[in-house]
């Protein structure tokens, strides 16, 4: 026997029907979708204390304070403080040793008349698991990709209610409850590219997991964290900034890719489309770097996330196989250059026609793709171990047809080699470094950043010790 999947309305209905929830819905932008739902199933006097759409911004200025910008996570976080706040000052004591309260609150952008953009929103909830227990609370980023405004609507009110009932119904096991977000949807309709726990349910949960969860079970292509391991959104790093790229196993982050990074970052502050701003550094993990066979080994992808973390970096994770899919990705939040740092080596992968589909334009729409915004490709020299040849951008041996493509892409400076390379990090490569950790070779400290061979040899990580 399978397991129904509840809907919309027959979620609403078994939350109003519980006697337990008790609170207030806040929603700004695409009317209230959320809520109706709610009303709509019946029972929500036993569920519903108030309801309130602040959509004047000089009324949401004067309840909720300014904010920069008005669909952020900035105020979302003010919305669901002052409500929450509301909520227990003016019921506590008539209601609060019988029921758990809860604020959802969401502030959204849909496509409309006068707005012609894609449709997004932050959405929230901050809730009790038990009468008078301290709160905890998940955000989430949406963008709703309905290209008709009802439609972005009625998938924003049904994702809202597969949160909450989440919430609610799931929170022992964040997995499963990321799993329940898109139910009776379709990520043509929705992405979630990011989610972040918070609070004493949530004390033991990793945001850095879910993020890895938000890709692996088809939510969003791309999820990000800080060193810190806190769950970021894309507008709110990217927003107006150029941005570097590093594709990588980091298993473990070497002096080479290190080198890599550096050099590249060096050149790209030297480009006058930047005019010296510092850029966004991102590492990225495929989903395919992750796996190890079949799966994905969860403390190993900790290890290499904790590695990054103490050289300060933030990490992507993606579903990205090809490098145009990612920098078509990163084009769609900001309009300033994009740039990826990598070796020669992996030239073969962004030229092998093979790769490319036609109903994308083939190779040349491909190389649209990973050259707009004033794209940028620093390559460093690659090492061939079998002849012992040194590969740079300047020498890769491109097919013949492809030849005058890629001697425009080099003249105009769309491909760069990186100049001040280190002639002795060509020849390390992080399998033979994990190899040594593994056999308690100590030769691995000098290929190794310092911060990472302290915290590899502290914490015992990736077989570090166990030989």
């Amino acid at each position: 026997m399978t397991n129904e999947i509840l809907n919309a309305n027959q979620k609403a209905l078994k939350i109003n029907l519980d006697a337990k929830r008790y609170g207030t819905f806040a929603e700004i932008g695409a009317g209230q979708e959320v809520a109706r739902w709610f009303f709509h199933a019946g029972g929500a006097a036993g569920t519903v204390a108030k309801t309130i759409s602040a959509y004047d911004m000089a009324v949401s200025d004067a309840v909720y304070g300014h904010a920069d910008r008005y669909v952020s996570r900035q105020r979302l976080r003010a919305m669901l403080d002052h409500e929450y706040a509301l909520l227990v000052e003016r019921l506590d004591k008539s209601h609060g040793d019988r029921v758990a309260f809860f604020v959802f609150a969401d502030t959204v952008a849909t496509r409309s008349f006068s707005r012609h953009e894609e449709g997004h929103g932050w959405l929230g909830v901050r809730f009790q698991t038990e009468p008078r227990a301290p709160f905890s609370e998940i955000f989430i980023h949406v963008r709703m990709l309905d290209n008709e405004n009802a439609r972005q609507q009625e998938a924003l009110g049904i994702i809202g209610v597969n949160f909450i009932y989440g919430a609610f119904n799931l929170y022992q096991n964040p997995e499963a409850l990321i799993g329940t977000l898109l139910d009776h949807l379709t990520w043509e309709r929705v992405e979630v590219d990011m989610i972040q726990f918070g609070g004493p349910a949530f004390a033991r949960v990793d945001n850095r997991l879910m993020a890895l969860q938000l890709v692996q079970q088809g939510l969003t292509e791309a999820a990000m964290f800080t060193a810190r391991g806190e769950a970021i959104q894309w507008s709110e790093v990217f927003y107006k900034k150029p941005v570097l790229v590093q594709r990588g196993s980091f298993h473990p982050i070497t002096n080479a890719t290190l080198d890599v990074l550096e050099r590249a970052q060096e050149q790209f502050a030297q480009s006058p489309r930047i005019q010296g701003e510092e850029p966004v550094v991102l590492m990225e993990m495929t989903l395919r770097h992750l796996r190890m066979g079949e799966f994905i080994d969860e403390k190993d992808f900790l290890a290499r996330a904790d590695t990054l973390s103490v050289l300060g970096k933030t990490v992507l994770i993606s579903n990205f196989l090809r490098f145009h899919r990612l920098a078509g990705y990163l084009a769609g939040y900001t309009n300033r250059p994009i740039a990826l740092a990598l070796g020669a080596s992996k030239l073969k992968e962004i030229f092998d026609e093979s790769l490319y589909n036609n109903s994308e334009g083939g190779i040349l729409g491909g190389l649209g793709q990973l050259f707009k915004n004033s794209g940028r490709l620093y390559v460093y020299p690659s090492l061939n171990f079998e002849t012992g040849e040194l590969v740079t951008a300047e020498t890769f041996p491109v097919a013949p047809q492809l030849k005058h493509v890629y001697a425009y892409l080099l003249e105009n400076h769309f491909i760069e080699g990186i100049r001040n390379f280190n002639k002795d990090a060509v020849r390390i490569r992080s399998h033979d470094i994990l190899d040594q950790i593994q056999a308690g070779d100590a030769s691995w400290q000098k290929l190794v950043p310092p911060p990472v061979v302290e915290i590899i040899r502290r914490d015992g990580l990736f077989g570090c010790g166990k030989s």
